[in-house]
């Protein structure tokens, strides 16, 4: 038994010092290391020991912890990507989940196809083209101010919604089943999805510190304690530190930036300005995308108007930063077809976009520190809400919990719905695609977004969006129709998160 577990330390040990080396931060630590066991505080009689203090005493350590620990909770926990087709294949075949993976397949090549078709329509390349040089001194003298920069997007529009996937999600079939009861299932309900997801105990077990009274109210000094812990720079203490859900505003972009490791290095700002001479010097069809989008969006919020140039000058970035395919997962299908290529950074333009990066320019003056913590959420979390994966956070099992939730604490609504033919998703699916973004106010989504980090789930979407409904049940249970409904959750401006995801967990 000993054996078997020194085996798997021994080749999880192997995984993470693989994993290391890939990561940019390598070669300047391994350098800072080299130079660390040359220094005359290191003996070479006791090199082991004086050479473990020389590291504590740079704080090479806890940087390295901090990679350790991301890498764990991220990448090591990934499937094996150098899997087959034909392996793929064999794995699938007895796969009841292989429907869903088909179709998050499917769904990605859809999106992909009509980017395609507006390149072909528009008669422009697909993988952009080189500004003329007018073209390109007036967008580099307009890079601060972009708002001002004129284009032409009269025939541009957005390549998909959140509607639109909705769409896809509820036409979802499953395997055939042979149960006589097969016919009386709704066609809209997502019970017939096999995907693994909570019940209300297991959330709070889950989310327990946020019943625990005294670790967020009456807390002595926040702003010393959270001081403190950043001195530490420890990720998991700073993660620990967001579950209170009442983070100081001044320090939440460091402790943000501390859990996501996206602490700028040189080669971070290097990076940064190549993409930006990229978008200087290329013009690209998702350029027209963005602006259209962060127009139709983000330009019209009263909270985000303001933050309109910058926020150009991120999804700009966003959209050349090839990183971000190697870094978020797709799922896997053998899927016969043509495929279509995408933007250099994977992601397709979608509405609403923009509100995943509008909230970080609360958090950050500088562009760069914006990006770096933006993208890492990004990767982390968003793309699991705009693509059909089987993900236990995806956008399918959030669903699935959403209704299951709903059916278990709020029958009297879960009937209301039914009697009206109305699918519950239709009215909350906006609010989780976007994580609430867009819909509650800049200071409550930040909390929001602060327990997503320290708890590392957005299982406390459907949450949330359930207590809502119950909050306002009794209106919800006197109108009859879609747009009714949708006025009444239409403003959420008085919505408090703490305590009503306090609510939601301490219910019987």
């Amino acid at each position: 038994m000993e054996e078997l577990q020194d085996a798997s330390i021994h080749h999880m040990t192997a995984k993470v010092i693989s994993a290391i080396k890939t990561t940019k931060s390598y070669e300047p630590i391994y350098k800072e290391l080299q130079r660390l066991a040359c220094s005359p505080n290191v003996d070479p009689i006791d090199m082991r020991n004086t050479l473990e203090d020389a590291i504590k005493g740079a704080g090479l350590e806890t940087e390295i912890r901090n990679i350790v620990y991301n890498l764990v909770r991220s990448r090591l926990s990934k499937p094996d990507p150098t899997a087959t087709t034909k392996q793929l294949s064999k794995t699938t075949l007895s796969d009841p989940l292989g429907y869903l993976k088909r179709a998050g397949v499917l769904w990605d090549r859809r999106v992909r196809k009509s980017l395609n078709a507006m390149c072909t329509e528009l008669k422009v390349p697909l993988h952009g083209q080189p500004r003329i040089s007018a073209d390109r001194e007036d967008f580099m003298a307009k890079w601060n101010e972009l708002s001002n920069y004129s284009m032409d997007l009269a025939n541009y529009r957005p390549v998909y919604a959140p509607k639109d996937l909705l769409e896809v999600l509820l036409s979802l079939k499953g395997p055939a089943k042979t149960t006589e009861n097969t016919d009386e299932i709704p066609q809209w309900e997502f019970s017939h999805i096999a995907l693994p997801v909570k019940n209300l105990f297991e959330l709070r077990t889950h989310f327990a510190d946020l019943l625990r009274g005294d670790g967020y109210l009456g807390m002595p000094d926040l702003t010393t304690q959270c001081q403190r812990i950043l001195e530490t720079r420890h990720a998991p203490m700073c993660q620990q530190f967001l579950k209170k859900g009442c983070t100081p505003a001044p320090y939440r972009g460091a402790l943000w930036a501390a859990v996501l490791d996206s602490k700028l290095h040189d080669y971070d700002i290097e990076h940064w300005q190549k993409l930006r001479n990229t978008v200087w010097t290329t013009d690209h069809i998702v350029d027209k995308l963005v602006f259209k989008d962060i127009q139709l969006t983000a330009s019209n919020d009263d909270q985000y108007f303001v933050f309109e140039d910058v926020l150009y000058q991120v999804l700009l970035c966003f959209s050349r930063d090839t990183d971000i395919g190697s870094c978020v997962d797709y799922e896997a299908f053998p899927v016969k077809g043509k495929t279509y290529e995408g933007p250099p950074s994977g992601v397709v333009p979608f509405h609403g976009i923009c509100m995943f990066a509008a909230p970080f320019c609360y958090l950050y003056d500088s562009p760069v520190n914006l990006y770096y913590t933006f993208r890492a959420f990004y990767i982390r979390y968003c793309h699991r809400l705009t693509t059909i994966n089987t993900h236990p956070q995806g956008i399918v099992s959030l669903c699935l919990l959403f209704e299951k939730l709903l059916q278990t604490y709020e029958p009297q609504l879960w009937s209301h719905f039914r009697e009206l033919q109305i699918q519950p998703l239709r009215v909350v699916f906006k609010w989780l695609m976007r994580a609430f973004s867009g819909h509650l106010p800049p200071d409550q989504l930040l909390i929001l977004w602060d327990l997503i980090l320290g708890f590392d789930s957005l299982e406390i979407l459907p949450l949330f969006a359930i207590i809502i409904l119950s909050f306002r049940k009794e209106s919800l249970m006197q109108v009859a129709s879609l747009d009714n409904i949708e006025s009444i959750l239409a403003d959420l401006s008085s919505i408090k998160v703490l305590p009503l995801v306090q609510l939601a967990l301490s219910r019987d």
